[in-house]
């Protein structure tokens, strides 16, 4: 798991920017570890389709807090007068419809294997409803949280305007 999570950092630190890999990763960290400790606290029978439930979880988070963070790249490249928490807050509600939409979509599939997919497959469904109902909410809340706490601006993450001059380029 911590090498999928140093992996994912990397990917997000990439295609993005190191503050936002930072909020990625402690946002899916954030999933596990309570998913984990509600399977601990409630003493739930911990097994391998649990393990690919929170696997599947950390996927599903990691995929929501992509496409939060690329509205957030978006729109500092566009709003440019606006301080970072102002252009964090307009992305998170450009995309806070779309993310309930599908962890609701998600959670009535869940739901119906919970109440009618059998004995096998019961802590499986528990674990992922947790996991979609914690990631929901910390790709929106943590991962931006985060950014902010480290001070992202839109100079981390401007393409330069057309005519402006760059140091790398000749």
């Amino acid at each position: 798991m911590l090498a999928a999570l140093i992996v994912v950092m990397l990917y997000v630190a990439i295609r993005f920017q190191f503050k936002f890999s930072v909020g990625a990763v402690l946002a899916l960290a954030h999933d596990v570890i309570i998913t984990l400790g509600v399977f601990s606290l409630a003493r739930l029978e911990f097994d391998l389709t649990v393990l690919a439930a929170v696997l599947a979880v950390v996927g599903y988070s990691l995929n929501d807090t992509i496409v939060v963070s690329d509205r957030i790249r978006e729109n500092f490249r566009k709003i440019r007068k606006a301080t970072p928490i102002e252009v964090i807050n307009e992305s998170l509600s450009q995309t806070l419809w779309r993310t309930i939409n599908t962890s609701l979509t998600t959670m009535l599939v869940l739901l119906a294997l919970f109440f009618i997919g059998g004995e096998l497959i019961h802590n499986f469904a528990v674990a992922l409803m947790i996991g979609v109902a914690i990631g929901t909410y910390s790709s929106i809340y943590v991962a931006a949280t985060v950014m902010l706490a480290m001070n992202v601006d839109r100079e981390d993450l401007l393409e330069p305007e057309e005519g402006e001059l760059v140091d790398d380029l000749p």
